[in-house]
């Protein structure tokens, strides 16, 4: 059953498909930020989803510890901080942990990939404000995602273009199973609008 006590702070969850603009539109709303993808599993995890080639499916829900994800996500509505893990995706593997905490904040933010998956509990947990799924032009979000990867060394560039490609067909899809979910589809510009918004 949902808490019956109020709580201190509601979140708003931002989804879309990998190098979307998420982590972007977060930063410049100026509210604190819970990293879902910080969540995924180990590399060496035997419960990680595979593909047909053998590597890890990284953008299979059963990648991330949705229940280790939604704890920190009450914890931080109702008691103002919790501790994240920090992910290396490079690495595949979780390299420490820090502190996340509200500040006297009513509303903050947490963005990943598969916020799909937490929107119904976070709604029935009394503790959702709102939910967005950003979309722009799957190409753009391709090279993107691409320029970016490349830049942080996250995997080698096949592996970085398979996965794009693979992304690219996936992309109306992960948009669908947002929206349906219960997520708004909104721009960058608009979503970076609505939380300064929400700040103010």
């Amino acid at each position: 059953m949902p808490a019956t006590e109020e709580p201190r702070a509601r979140v708003v969850l931002i989804g879309g498909a990998s190098g979307s603009g998420k982590s972007r539109i977060a930063e410049l709303s100026g509210l604190p930020i819970l990293r879902l993808d910080d969540y995924y599993r180990e590399g060496d995890d035997p419960a990680l989803p595979r593909l047909e080639s053998g590597e890890a499916d990284w953008d299979h829900p059963g990648s991330w510890h949705r229940d280790r994800a939604l704890a920190a996500l009450e914890e931080l509505a109702r008691t103002g901080r919790t501790t994240a893990p920090v992910y290396d995706i490079s690495r595949s593997a979780s390299v420490g942990a820090h502190e996340v905490t509200l500040g006297g904040a009513t509303r903050f933010v947490a963005e990943g990939i598969f916020v799909a998956e937490v929107v119904a509990e976070a709604e029935r947990r009394g503790i959702l404000a709102d939910a967005l799924c950003v979309r722009r032009s799957r190409w753009v979000t391709m090279g993107l995602r691409f320029a970016r990867d490349l830049r942080e060394h996250r995997k080698s560039p096949a592996f970085l273009v398979k996965r794009g490609m693979l992304l690219a067909r996936r992309e109306p899809a992960i948009v669908a199973r947002l929206t349906d979910a219960g997520c708004r589809p909104v721009r960058v510009r608009a979503a970076a609008r609505m939380l300064a918004s929400s700040r103010a």
